[in-house]
């Protein structure tokens, strides 16, 4: 007799029990639960959830008379104002993909992007106008242009053949979006900011980003109505998927156009912000802003920290004043964060120092990442958990990219065996918690033995003058490479040397690890805080 697996016959899927994970159901039920409580504070604007719904649907209305559907790609070029919010929600509500661009790229990357995403439409904030007019010059398809002519923009010209606000006008507030009929559906397009080459278009999907926004409510234990500031820029990895959180917590977004360390002191004064986002070069300026700036907030507020690995001195710092940090780990591929730095209540008893070292380290997977692990990039079997072992850093689950946009090589490279491949180098300790020590290429080889400049680093950053740290290779014909230091000093320290630098570093780590070179000056970096060490090593090339 056949056996007939009981729970297969007459159970399938149906409207009334599967429905495609999507972010854009979070808005919907905002403006239901919530229509009059605040979602976004911009300058002197401020809109209600039930307000924000309605201009979504205006977007998305709008954008379907322009004959943008399923598949589209439509691009903007923003700053943290409510259109690139809006832009979140209006673009998939028609089916097509969003891709943010960095406000910081150079006109011959705008334009490969544009043309390599098809983009059919661009929004584009005015004062970002000066790149954008020389990339759309470069193209060799023609884009509808559409102007976010922002108060608080500074310079920049009108391009397009429309406003932002004239756009909208022209949709239907009551427009009948649709949820996508596939939840692996495309839903934005975020390029990555390659040192070498063209960067690659990372695709996300609607469950992904669902599952993410979700992961960050819980990882971060955000609770109803936080009142989040935008320090982050929503073009990273579509702000870490925050837009889409903030939506489901029924949040109230605090925009910020740009990073000015005074105005979000203010703002989290005036609008007692509760949450923000950001690298650690962000965290660094709020702890070293004047003290009468950092006088002005009054309460405690809770910051997450990312981007690149944060040096204990400056989680030191942040818990002194009055922050509350909680540390994750992710990359673009992983629709931002993907991995927390899950705090134990007996860490609270350790020193200072101590809970700094301990939230310095990545941490343990999301709630929703299915897993995690440190292993050998070739054959894929586990590092040893002793915190001392180097390994690749490796994902797997929901919430990874699709793939990389027309690039099926890179996306079988990524994937292979399985797994994605972070390009990450880090150890597994025996609690379980990942740490990095570098990336792959950042990694220095030193007469046959491994240095990691991130430790490098944070020890640098202990010492009282530094400001910023980095630490890169430097060719040396005996060793083949050395550690060679650019560092940052404070405003306001005494005169500091280069043998004092190497004297410190001597007391503190192997002598093997000390750098035999230090540059006192700024350190190059992204929009997004990461400092690019491609120009570092090149410098030191030269050295």
């Amino acid at each position: 007799m056949a056996f007939t697996n009981p729970y297969s016959v007459g159970l399938d899927k149906n409207p009334a029990n599967y429905t495609p994970l999507s972010p854009l159901t979070f808005l919907e039920r905002a403006a239901s639960v919530y229509p009059k409580h605040t979602s976004l504070v911009h300058g002197n604007l401020r809109y209600t959830w039930a307000e924000t719904y309605e201009r979504c649907r205006r977007l998305a209305s709008a954008l379907h008379k322009r004959g943008i559907g399923e598949g589209d790609t439509v691009a903007i070029m923003g700053f943290n104002t409510p259109a690139m919010f809006e832009a979140h929600f209006g673009v998939p509500m028609t089916g097509a993909v969003l891709h943010s661009i960095n406000t910081r790229l150079d006109a011959p990357t705008i334009a490969f992007m544009l043309q390599h995403g098809e983009a059919k439409i661009l929004l584009t904030d005015r004062e970002a106008s000066p790149a954008i007019s020389q990339a759309l010059k470069m193209l060799e398809q023609t884009i509808t242009v559409i102007d976010i002519d922002d108060e608080l923009a500074v310079g920049g010209e009108l391009l397009g053949e429309a406003t932002y606000e004239a756009f909208l006008a022209d949709g239907d507030p009551a427009f009948a979006w649709q949820l996508p009929q596939d939840e692996w559906q495309a839903i934005s397009l975020n390029y990555t900011s390659g040192t070498t080459g063209n960067p690659k278009g990372v695709v996300y999907h609607h469950r992904g980003a669902y599952l993410n926004a979700v992961n960050n409510a819980l990882a971060w234990s955000l609770p109803k109505h936080p009142v989040y500031l935008w320090t982050l820029p929503m073009f990273h990895c579509n702000g870490w998927c925050f837009p889409w959180t903030l939506a489901a917590v029924v949040g109230t977004n605090v925009c910020l156009r740009r990073v000015d360390v005074n105005l979000i002191y203010d703002l989290i004064a005036d609008e007692k912000v509760s949450h923000y986002c950001g690298a650690p070069t962000v965290h660094n300026m709020l702890v070293n802003a004047p003290a009468e700036v950092r006088a002005k907030k009054q309460h405690l507020v809770k910051g997450m920290i990312a981007a690149a690995p944060p040096p204990a001195a400056v989680l030191a710092a942040m818990e002194q004043n009055q922050f509350d940090i909680t540390h994750v780990y992710g990359l673009t591929e992983t629709y931002g964060p993907a991995v927390l730095c899950e705090w134990h209540d007996e860490w609270n008893e350790l020193s200072l120092d101590e809970r700094a070292r301990m939230k310095a380290r990545q941490g343990v997977r999301y709630h929703m990442l299915e897993a995690l692990m440190v292993a050998d990039p070739e054959t894929l079997i586990p590092v040893p958990a002793d915190g001392e072992t180097l390994g690749e850093v490796f994902f797997r689950g929901n919430i990874v990219m699709m793939g990389y946009l027309k690039n099926e090589k890179a996306t079988n490279e990524a994937f292979a065996g399985g797994w994605f491949h972070s390009g990450d180098l880090g150890v597994m300790h025996p609690d379980g918690y990942l740490e990095l020590k570098d990336r792959s290429k950042d990694i220095i080889i030193s007469g046959g033995e491994n240095i990691s400049t991130i430790e490098v680093e944070n020890i640098l950053y202990r010492h009282p003058a530094v400001l910023e740290a980095a630490v890169v290779a430097r060719p040396d014909a005996m060793w083949g490479e050395t550690p060679c230091a650019f560092v940052t000093l404070r405003a306001d320290a005494p005169p500091v040397s280069e043998a004092d630098i190497i004297e410190f570093c001597r007391n503190n780590m192997a002598r093997f690890k000390v750098p035999k070179k230090v540059i006192f000056a700024p350190l190059p970096k992204t929009s997004t805080g990461k400092v690019q060490k491609f120009l570092l090593r090149e410098q030191a090339k030269q050295l």
